[in-house]
């Protein structure tokens, strides 16, 4: 089992927190850098400090996403080289930095949903020909008692806007039915929601295999939904993450998942080197080129092919 005593949560933000609070449950010591005074028992405010002082065997990058960059080159300057896992998405934008770390993988915990996962196992005897993803919610209710318009999901410069806040479903798509041929994409902020970053995306590409895939996502569903329906030469399989349910054809299985069963089953395969499952950093940065490439289809109203 776990070897791993210390960790070190950066940023102590909602995700911060709960990763520190998971962290915990599992009998590992934490403390937080954080630039910001916050009420915790430890707290450091660089990486550099917090690794000299701590010797972690573990950091969670979570942070706003367009401080990732800078923070992963410092914690490479450091020297250190055990486990990391950076909040998603991995960057903001594309990068030349070359990391080289052995253990560094990308918050993609959507990965460890038994919905998900009883899809990866199910579909592995189908022949897949076309895959729908939907993901929607309306960001003023995202985060109770905080003003949306404040918040880095409203600023395209802090790495927010619904293509990136929503890029799991990028990820488990890669992750279910393999990397995209082409692309085309159409997004931007199409309602009346006070911010300056996208609040509706639409994508459409092909995979590498052959299998046509659209997913929408959006800030503006009043009635949260997160859906993936995918037909088959045998069968039609619906997916609903909020429902919890899989329904193949005209049986329906069901599930029951605690909020924050995900984040703990992705920490708990990576402190054990379980990491098959896991998003690498390869596959992080995929998304962050997948994410600028359906900008750039949007921007310019063409299709591009995955060179």
């Amino acid at each position: 089992m776990m070897s791993v005593r210390k960790a070190v949560v950066i940023g102590y933000g909602s995700i911060g927190q709960r990763h520190i609070r998971l962290l915990n449950s599992l009998g590992i010591a934490t403390v937080v850098v954080s630039k910001h005074q916050i009420d915790v028992e430890k707290s450091y405010s660089t990486i550099e400090e917090a690794i000299e002082s701590e010797y972690p065997e573990y950091i969670v990058v979570a942070n706003e996403t367009y401080l990732h960059e800078e923070m992963l080159t410092r914690i490479q300057d450091t020297g250190y080289d055990q486990r990391i896992l950076v909040e998603k998405p991995l960057f903001a934008k594309m990068t030349s930095q070359n990391y080289h770390f052995s253990s560094l993988y990308v918050g993609y915990n959507l990965r460890f949903h038994p919905i998900i996962q009883k899809l990866f196992e199910l579909l592995k005897s189908e022949q897949i020909i076309s895959v729908n993803a939907y993901v929607g919610q309306y960001l003023p209710t995202w985060r109770p008692n905080t003003d949306y318009t404040k918040g880095y999901s409203a600023d395209v410069t802090k790495g927010g806007g619904v293509i990136r806040d929503l890029s799991h479903e990028l990820d488990y798509l890669n992750f279910l039915f393999g990397n995209w041929a082409e692309m085309t994409a159409s997004g931007g902020q199409i309602s009346d929601l006070s911010i300056q970053s996208d609040d509706y995306f639409s994508v459409l590409y092909q995979t590498q295999t052959g299998i046509n895939v659209s997913v929408e996502m959006n800030y503006l569903d009043r009635i949260i939904q997160r859906q993936l329906v995918i037909q088959t030469n045998e069968h039609t399989f619906k997916a609903d993450l909020i429902g919890q349910t899989i329904q193949i054809d005209s049986e329906i299985i069901r599930f029951k998942v605690d909020r924050d069963e995900t984040y703990l089953n992705q920490h708990i395969a990576l402190l054990n080197n379980h990491v098959d499952m896991l998003c690498d950093l390869q596959g992080g940065l995929d998304i962050v080129r997948m994410i600028e490439v359906a900008e750039q289809c949007s921007k310019e109203k063409v299709w591009i092919k995955n060179a």
